[in-house]
């Protein structure tokens, strides 16, 4: 099956959302001809918050947030609020489930996966937290956080995705609860991996991550 990947750079928020729906809409319209699609880039900083119950309203965190230069939005992943912005990849598959894959569970796990396999390419171990979504590394004797996962789903296409801190600054995350941890869950690849990866060499080794774990060319 065909993978359609578009590098878009550094763009803002609004301009991805609208593309994932145009090419949602798109994929939807001809499932069989039109390809799957992966949307690779880094977002202007922003914090998205999505459907699941909240420990930070959004009212809050524009408050936390007030005086940078960081938006504040609501989505309709699931998952609670978390930040994005440069030096981060964000990857948005915009994949059709066919009937044996239609598991969301198992596509979180697949896409933890990818993030799993990513990072152990650049020599960083990455692993599951039991009952927690996302992908965790051991940095400074405990567990953190490298890479946050939240989707949504229409009509068994896919779209949202995934967030894997590169060289980000992490300051953002102090304000608020990522993902509903504590403010210092967070970690780079940067802090832990043996050479810090540039986002370019992650980029790639997520997109031939992608590939192999989701069978598509």
């Amino acid at each position: 099956m065909n993978l359609d990947v578009r590098h878009l750079g550094r763009i803002a928020y609004a301009d991805a959302h609208a593309l994932q729906e145009a090419l949602i809409a798109e994929r939807l319209a001809d499932v069989d001809g039109v390809p799957d699609r992966l949307l690779l880039l880094e977002h202007e900083p922003v914090v998205t918050v999505g459907r699941s119950p909240r420990s930070e309203q959004r009212a809050e965190l524009e408050r936390v947030l007030a005086g940078t230069d960081c938006l504040v939005v609501e989505v309709e992943r699931g998952g609670e609020a978390t930040w994005h912005g440069p030096g981060q990849l964000v990857a948005y598959p915009i994949v059709h489930l066919a009937p044996g894959e239609r598991d969301l569970h198992a596509y979180l796990r697949k896409l933890e996966d990818v993030v799993i396999a990513t990072v152990g390419a650049l020599g960083v171990e990455g692993r599951r937290e039991p009952g927690k979504t996302g992908v965790w590394v051991t940095h400074a004797g405990r567990p953190r956080k490298v890479a946050s996962i939240g989707i949504a789903v229409r009509r068994w296409v896919t779209w949202h995705g995934v967030s894997l801190n590169v060289d980000n600054q992490l300051d953002h995350f102090q304000r608020f609860h990522p993902c509903g941890f504590d403010h210092d869950v967070m970690t780079t690849l940067a802090e832990v991996a043996p050479e810090p990866p540039t986002l370019a060499q992650v980029t790639e080794a997520f997109e031939a991550c992608f590939r192999d774990q989701f069978g598509r060319r």
